[in-house]
């Protein structure tokens, strides 16, 4: 989570929904931003935790983005793979950081494949289950902007309209690894509608 006061915006950020490039984004454009500090859960803290413990943020105007519950479960998976083959290969300092990640350990020690990531993990881990909806809203108050990953290029341009750059996104960060369809079974494809109901219902994403 980010804050400027110069521009008066608070960016809320919601696990794999190309939060990474944004922040990068920021931090070349806005140049008071900052981390917004001592709330539970660090930088994917929830908009109503920031309120809570800094009121003075209460008037910025504030955004987040989302992404269809499916797919991000499926990069998130394969974020985690991609640390642990570097680790594989030798990378200390890649293996220090999933040691001192006390998520991304587990996943790697309880969940050997994305189907027990799905229907274990999410049951094990209260992120992997956490509707995205819980991150931008404070009661019945929502972040004045929430934008899709899957069009996170022409909704990040206003953003940038709104705070006056015209964004140059790297989005490397933010990609999915194929159709993200084809590594679901009938099972795993329930669990996560019954899981994320909430977004479903909000953001009108689906399977299909």
């Amino acid at each position: 989570m980010m804050a400027s006061e110069a521009q008066r915006v608070l960016f809320v950020h919601v696990q794999k929904t190309g939060g990474q490039s944004i922040e990068h984004l920021l931090r070349r454009h806005v140049p008071d931003v900052r981390k917004v500090t001592g709330l539970p859960g660090a930088k994917h803290a929830t908009y109503a935790d920031a309120l809570r413990a800094h009121p003075e943020l209460t008037d910025h105007w504030s955004f987040g983005f989302v992404r269809n519950p499916w797919a991000r479960l499926w990069s998130w998976y394969q974020m985690i793979e991609r640390r642990k083959a570097a680790a594989d290969r030798g990378n200390t300092w890649v293996a220090t950081r999933i040691e001192r990640n006390d998520f991304w350990a587990g996943v790697l020690e309880h969940c050997p494949d994305f189907e027990s990531f799905v229907m274990d993990g999410t049951e094990r881990f209260d992120r992997l289950r956490r509707p995205q909806l819980d991150y931008l809203r404070d009661g019945e108050r929502r972040v004045d902007f929430i934008g899709r990953t899957e069009t996170l290029s022409d909704d990040i341009a206003r953003v940038g309209e709104r705070l006056g750059f015209e964004p140059e996104l790297d989005q490397r960060n933010a990609g999915g690894g194929g159709d993200f369809r084809a590594h679901f079974t009938p099972a795993m494809r329930q669990r996560v509608a019954d899981l994320f109901e909430t977004d479903l219902r909000a953001f009108g994403y689906a399977f299909d």
